[in-house]
């Protein structure tokens, strides 16, 4: 895989950063993992019988989120630093936010539980694979969108303001403003 990244003298986490593919067990990157599984791990303890503690380790995790936003624990993520949650969110019990690309969040948006964000992507090529090289694309939610429980968004996909993406869904591709999506993959069944 030395061949792979010749001529390109990039860290991991600037090739991952810049959406290109990386090998994602570098050592700076699984000391970043940590970090914030340590963190997630002690959100979900002090949740929400010390919501001061909390809302601070919500702050120190992620990469903003507002006053308002409520997460219910357990909380899932890779780094934590490449999520945005706008004001008045509510993430139920067991959101899975896998942000090796930015994850970002619209204001009111409501996500049931167990919905996944997965923004990594991985190579066809099963020699790429083995040599653990991957990538990843963005995910947008825009604001008041409701994710049904079990939904899953994968990589790349934005969602429309106002949009409700039914329970279980699995959304490939993007989503227009203000319709209703369901299924496996996900499509517009009707407009709001």
């Amino acid at each position: 895989m030395d061949d792979f990244f010749a001529g390109d003298s990039r860290t991991n986490r600037e090739r991952m950063l810049a959406g290109d593919p990386y090998i994602a067990d570098d050592p700076e990157l699984e000391a970043a993992s940590g970090r914030a599984l340590a963190l997630a791990h002690r959100y979900g303890e002090v949740y929400p019988t010390d919501r001061e503690a909390a809302r601070l380790l919500l702050e120190e995790l992620l990469g903003s989120v507002a006053a308002d936003v409520e997460i219910r624990p357990p909380l899932y993520v890779d780094y934590g630093t490449h999520i945005t949650i706008g004001a008045g969110t509510f993430a139920n019990y067991g959101l899975t936010a896998l942000d090796v690309a930015p994850i970002t969040i619209g204001r009111d948006v409501q996500i049931g539980p167990n919905v996944q964000l997965l923004t990594p992507t991985h190579p066809l090529d099963p020699e790429q694979r083995r040599a653990k090289l991957e990538a990843a694309e963005p995910i947008v939610i825009e604001d008041n969108v409701w994710l049904g429980g079990g939904a899953i968004v994968l990589a790349g996909v934005t969602v429309g303001a106002g949009s409700v993406i039914g329970a279980g869904a699995v959304v490939t591709r993007d989503v227009p403003s203000g319709v209703v999506a369901v299924g496996g993959p996900a499509r517009v069944i009707r407009r709001l």
